[in-house]
């Protein structure tokens, strides 16, 4: 990595993101979400602010653990409506020159051979600066709606993952030559056929014989992230990611994490820096700390609760309607995201209730808020870059646009004058976070 800090908006297309109940806030766009308009706007205000990427969340199914209902989620937004983030690329693309976009997509949902065109097309059509956020998906709904009986078991999702991931590197890497496509009127031969191979993948989850339809695009595999918080989740980020998305309440479990799987990366032959670690952060920011105080306090008004559990009881698999607001929290292995849970039991250092995890999770759900100045906000981003040893930040919102705004107007010109924040530099979005064209000769994407 070269020392710069890194900046992705972490967003979704859906009225509802990560602080339920923010579109009723005066001025709040949340609710264009489905808005063409919108989306290039916030690729044009991002790529102004020297963002990396916008970082696309997605969701399968609805929320409906809490309560035994989806009437919560559906009444109050959690996440519901929303619409395939894929479908926005094209038109962010358009109207920015650098700016990356990534993408969530299930490997329990989706079948390879045709996941690896979507991602070449895109890749393809921004001229290399796309990333898949690799997911195996927690909700139950998700599986019935997709016709299975029930959800597919945490580990078996991972097993699945694994072989996905070996059918799309074969697809992206090794079934097509650099120089396949001859692009020659006069012989009257596009592509050349010996240099186009069939994969012949026969697997548990999958046979798959190929060839890719798609001839190689800029990265030919997309920057690869990843955001697993179990046992089996950080194997696989150590084995597979590129950049790595960590939701965590505080410093101490964020180093806490990044030492883990800096021990796996090892375990797995990768150098340490291989990966880059972005954490969440909610920036809440103000010309004064009076300003920047106000804004967070009217935030925590708007702040709707029962949609907050709604959400947590989706992401951790509980109901947490039927557990007393002030019981202390305790760990269990769920099927669903084992980090959410763990966050507020194993990896932190005090005790949280039910209550408490609800109004801490109001703004961002499981990140830290930072509240101030320009400068108050900046020493924050800082002191995690160059102190905590992350290499990026997924920025959070609360207000929609208006916390990018606010951040891109006040803080990235302070982070840009202390020469902590450059523009992105580098032709595809691997290279601007890397410095890598295509995947590294370690990496078991290269293993054929």
């Amino acid at each position: 990595m070269d020392g710069r800090l890194r900046l992705n908006l972490f967003t979704m297309s859906a009225v509802e993101h990560v602080t339920v109940g923010s579109w009723r806030y005066p001025g709040d766009q949340s609710t264009r979400y489905r808005d063409r308009s919108y989306w290039t706007d916030v690729a044009r205000t991002a790529e102004r602010g020297g963002f990396d990427a916008v970082f696309f969340a997605d969701v399968r199914g609805i929320y409906d653990v809490y309560d035994d209902s989806r009437d919560p989620a559906v009444e109050r937004a959690v996440q519901t409506p929303s619409n395939d983030p894929a479908y926005l690329v094209p038109a962010m693309a358009e109207v920015t020159d650098n700016l990356g976009f990534a993408v969530t997509k299930s490997t329990s949902y989706n079948h390879p051979y045709q996941l690896a065109r979507e991602f070449s097309t895109l890749d393809h059509l921004t001229d290399g600066r796309v990333a898949f956020n690799i997911v195996t998906s927690y909700l139950e709904s998700a599986a019935r709606n997709l016709g299975l009986a029930g959800r597919i078991d945490h580990d078996e999702r991972y097993d699945r993952a694994e072989e996905f991931m070996q059918v799309c590197y074969a697809l992206w890497e090794d079934s097509w030559a650099e120089d396949a496509v001859e692009r020659d009127p006069d012989s009257a031969r596009f592509t050349d056929p010996a240099k186009v191979r069939a994969i012949d993948h026969e697997g548990e989850y999958f046979d798959v014989p190929g060839p890719h339809g798609c001839e190689p695009s800029p990265q030919r595999t997309p920057l690869l992230y990843q955001a697993g918080s179990s046992d089996r989740g950080r194997e696989f980020a150590a084995r597979h990611a590129e950049a790595v998305f960590l939701s965590q309440p505080n410093e101490s479990a964020i180093r806490a994490y990044i030492d883990d799987l800096e021990h796996r990366l090892d375990t797995h032959d990768r150098a340490a820096d291989s990966v880059a670690f972005f954490p969440g952060l909610v920036p809440i920011v103000g010309e004064t700390e009076a300003i920047a105080r106000a804004k967070y306090e009217s935030y925590r008004d708007a702040i709707d609760v029962e949609g907050v559990l709604a959400l947590l009881s989706g992401f951790v698999d509980m109901d947490l309607s039927e557990l007393e607001p002030d019981k202390r929290l305790e760990h269990i292995e769920t099927e669903a995201i084992q980090g959410v849970i763990n966050a507020f039991t194993t990896n932190d250092d005090r005790d949280w209730t039910v209550r408490e995890m609800a109004e801490f999770a109001g703004l961002g759900t499981t990140s830290p808020v930072v509240v101030g100045t320009p400068e108050d906000v900046a020493d924050t981003f800082e002191h995690w870059h160059r102190d905590l040893g992350v290499d990026g930040t997924n920025v959070k919102e609360v207000v929609r646009p208006d916390t990018l705004v606010d951040f891109v107007d006040l803080v990235v010109p302070e982070l840009r004058d202390r020469g902590v924040l450059a523009d992105p530099d580098g032709e595809t979005l691997r290279e601007r976070t890397s410095g890598q064209r295509g995947l590294p000769e370690s990496h078991p994407g290269r293993a054929g």
